[in-house]
């Protein structure tokens, strides 16, 4: 980093901001990111105990004063700590805070932050240390999650840093765009659970034979997911867990 950009940077942020799901029940998840961030050099910080929730689930039950009050609470508090830059593992934060903030926070009280997907964070670590996984390829499957995918755009870098790492992906009948929804978002997980797990069936009987695992770069893909498996025979795997076990192995 040149003297002009580090003295631009002096006093700015970037925050990990996992989550409701990550932070309060996929806490294994959440240990992942950070050691993947602190052996991948990626500066961050957290405010755990302060932030709120992006606001997402409360606009998605019609409630878009409250979302507002939640989405000024959360700049006032990023303001505060000096956050230009936002990483976030949970597909619909991202969203929530990359397309939907800017709708809501506006005038003197502009979004401003920059927002990124930790799949694309990861990649980019990944590349600038030319980190690339040599030998066997472990086949595996990828899901694109609703948020992640049809509503970001974001089908390339997670399949990315899979294939750099050792993984060698078999897509299922419908994938990207055309992806099946993992039956748990929207509620239905939380409200539904028998017609959650029905769903999250149907997706992980289009795994390829062959494949050992089933990816999501979604907490709540990967929890649902999950529930279409036997304990003993779990092939669900958070994209974090895949990618600090491969990281693990090429440092043994």
């Amino acid at each position: 980093m040149g003297l002009i950009n580090w003295v631009k940077n002096l006093g700015s942020n970037t925050l990990y901001y996992p989550g409701c799901l990550t932070k309060g029940v996929l806490k294994q998840e959440f240990e992942n990111y950070k050691k993947i961030f602190n052996k991948l050099g990626i500066d961050f910080i957290l405010l755990s105990d302060e932030e709120v929730c992006c606001g997402l689930p409360v606009l998605n039950a019609g409630y878009k004063k409250d979302t507002r009050k939640l989405a000024e609470k959360n700049l006032k508090l990023f303001k505060e700590k000096n956050v230009t830059k936002i990483i976030t593992s949970c597909p619909s934060c991202y969203h929530t805070f990359k397309n939907i903030y800017p709708e809501l926070l506006t005038g003197k009280d502009k979004w401003y932050i920059e927002v990124e997907h930790a799949t694309q964070t990861i990649l980019r670590a990944l590349k600038r240390k030319d980190i690339r996984h040599e030998g066997d390829k472990e086949i595996v499957t990828y899901h694109d999650s609703c948020h992640l995918g049809r509503y970001s755009g974001i089908y390339n870098e997670p399949r990315q840093v899979i294939e750099l790492l050792g993984g060698m992906i078999k897509e299922m009948k419908h994938n990207k765009n055309e992806s099946l929804c993992c039956g748990g978002g929207g509620g239905v997980r939380a409200n539904f659970p028998d017609v959650a797990k029905k769903i999250a069936k149907l997706r992980v009987n289009e795994m390829p034979k062959d494949a050992g695992k089933i990816i999501s770069a979604c907490g709540l893909c990967f929890a649902n997911l999950s529930s279409a498996f036997s304990n003993e025979e779990n092939k669900s795997e958070e994209f974090s867990s895949f990618v600090l076990r491969k990281l693990k192995e090429m440092n043994r």
